[in-house]
């Protein structure tokens, strides 16, 4: 079983999700409470996809989300580095493309809008990651970040990081097909930088217009800007 560490080795982190993707989709709705839905559809609204326009949806997993994308009558293209997870996304409906973060395989300005859901911090290196989006992002295009967060309220953020460390490793025990996984998602969760801490990431990597909004109390935030 592969738990890969906070120095985020791609490999490691690949094959982690590799041997998670058989019951990825339903471990996230047990262990958001079903919010997991709600937060995909919000992140669709802050993208505003048109006909015709293209996108990329990174770090896409089984490719639940650039499914829903694509109901927007957009062209969108479903990325990630695990090849399990891609496996686990074959027959929704939308390409698939295996491609690591840092060095994706699309020409420069190939797309209109480029969107990320919980894959940011698995990037061993977010600077360089958010650079690429940018490379291959149309000047105007945009960016969506969906991703764990800080929890605004002080006393909500002690219960929140009480589960990550103890109660979500053991729901994950009893639902994924990889549960010891979970223990690492938990600890890069707390590592993450907070919502301005990100922002000033995305900002300084060739983004502008950067701002956020927290979703169920900042437990994750939205992240949205434009590449100049």
């Amino acid at each position: 079983m592969t738990r890969a560490s906070l120095d985020k080795r791609p490999g490691d982190v690949a094959a982690m999700f590799d041997q998670v993707a058989p019951r990825y989709d339903l471990t996230n709705t047990v262990l958001s409470f079903a919010q997991d839905r709600r937060w995909r559809a919000l992140t669709a609204d802050v993208l505003d996809l048109r006909p015709g326009e293209r996108c990329l949806d990174l770090a896409a997993g089984t490719a639940v989300s650039a499914a829903e994308l694509a109901h927007s009558g957009a062209d969108v293209i479903a990325c990630d580095f695990s090849l399990g997870m891609l496996r686990e996304g074959r027959g929704r409906g939308v390409p698939l493309v295996a491609g690591d973060a840092m060095h994706l395989p699309f020409p420069d300005a190939t797309f209109d809008a480029v969107t990320i859901s919980f894959g940011l911090r698995n990037v061993a290196d977010t600077g360089a990651g958010l650079a690429e989006m940018a490379r291959v992002t149309k000047p105007g295009g945009r960016l969506v970040v969906l991703e764990f967060s800080s929890p605004t309220w002080t006393p909500f953020r002690t219960v929140y990081t009480e589960y990550l460390m103890r109660a979500l490793p053991q729901v994950a025990r009893a639902v994924s097909s990889a549960p010891d996984a979970y223990v690492y998602l938990a600890e890069s969760i707390r590592a993450w930088p907070d919502q301005a801490g990100l922002a000033g990431l995305v900002a300084a990597n060739g983004w502008g217009s950067v701002r956020w909004r927290n979703l169920t109390g900042g437990i994750v935030a939205l992240h949205h800007a434009i590449k100049g």
